[in-house]
């Protein structure tokens, strides 16, 4: 069965980003000219998603409005002629069919993914983490969905990480079995340095399987008071076998602020029509002019 939904849990805070997040969350902050979870969503799109459900919490009513159709804003560019902006607002509202619901309390990530459960039904689906933005010629969850294709089991992300950083992911013990692909057989959640099994971090890319449901269900809280959604993958490993997909591409964690300020420049030297004039102006900066 192909995968066609996908399950954007975007019910956090962002309270490493206040006072900024304070009114207007996390996921719409700009990045260059887009919003971050606009990157995400159209990485989704281009891995062939259809149906988008975002996981929403008290004032996220800014990411509704921004792909909802936006008419006071299309008419004024139609009659000031801005042919090419207009066709990118509509773009925004047409690309994807997006449904949401709201997670009433912050129970993890675990209980986010739970809220899903009518939307998804019986089918597989993908999740993604909308401050993970990752710049790859293949779009990272078009990688996982080859592994799933090919495995039919459920497929995390994974990226190589410095150790000294790892108690700030979930991380694997895994078989290689192919060209960076792996049978996972353990996981732990934000571990200490000396017990981490591995530099293999989860990031924020999954397709998973609807046979996590009843487990998310049951699921008694761990670290931080959650139900974690690495615990209930790691009992559905008893189940079915779980794969890890090592991505190609570059990660920018955007949820720390020095991962977004990286991410800002890196996407600015990316864009044609600034990347020239903003590079002469980092190269005097870095020079002391």
């Amino acid at each position: 069965m192909q995968v066609k939904k996908a399950v954007f849990p975007v019910a956090g805070l962002g309270t490493r980003f206040l006072p900024a997040t304070k009114a207007s969350r996390k996921e719409v902050l700009p990045l260059i000219d887009k919003p971050l979870v606009q990157y995400v969503v159209e990485e989704a799109v281009a891995a062939g998603i259809e149906q988008i459900l975002f996981v929403t919490g008290r004032g996220k009513r800014a990411l509704e409005d921004h792909f909802d159709i936006a008419f006071e804003l299309e008419a004024h560019l139609y009659d000031k002629g801005k042919e090419k902006e207009l066709s990118h607002i509509r773009e925004i509202s047409e690309m994807v069919d997006i449904f949401y619901v709201r997670q009433k309390e912050a129970r993890g990530l675990g209980h986010a993914i739970l809220c899903a459960r009518d939307f998804v039904g019986t089918e597989p689906f993908a999740v993604l983490l909308g401050d993970d933005i990752i710049d790859s010629e293949r779009p990272c969850l078009a990688q996982l969905l080859d592994v799933y294709r090919k495995y039919r089991g459920p497929v995390l992300a994974l990226e190589k990480v410095p150790m000294e950083l790892i108690s700030s992911y979930g991380c694997v013990r895994a078989n290689h079995i192919s060209d960076r692909v792996y049978e996972v057989i353990d996981m732990v959640e934000k571990p200490k340095r000396e017990e981490a099994p591995s530099d293999l971090a989860i990031i924020g890319r999954y397709v998973l399987t609807p046979e996590i449901f009843p487990i998310l269900a049951t699921q008694e809280p761990g670290k931080g008071g959650e139900i974690q959604l690495t615990d209930a993958i790691l009992k559905l490993s008893r189940e079915e076998a779980i794969y890890g997909c090592q991505f190609e591409g570059i990660r920018h964690d955007c949820g720390d602020k020095l991962g977004f300020l990286k991410a800002t420049v890196d996407m600015a030297l990316k864009r044609e029509e600034f990347s020239k004039d903003f590079r002469e102006f980092l190269e005097m900066r870095i020079c002391g002019k």
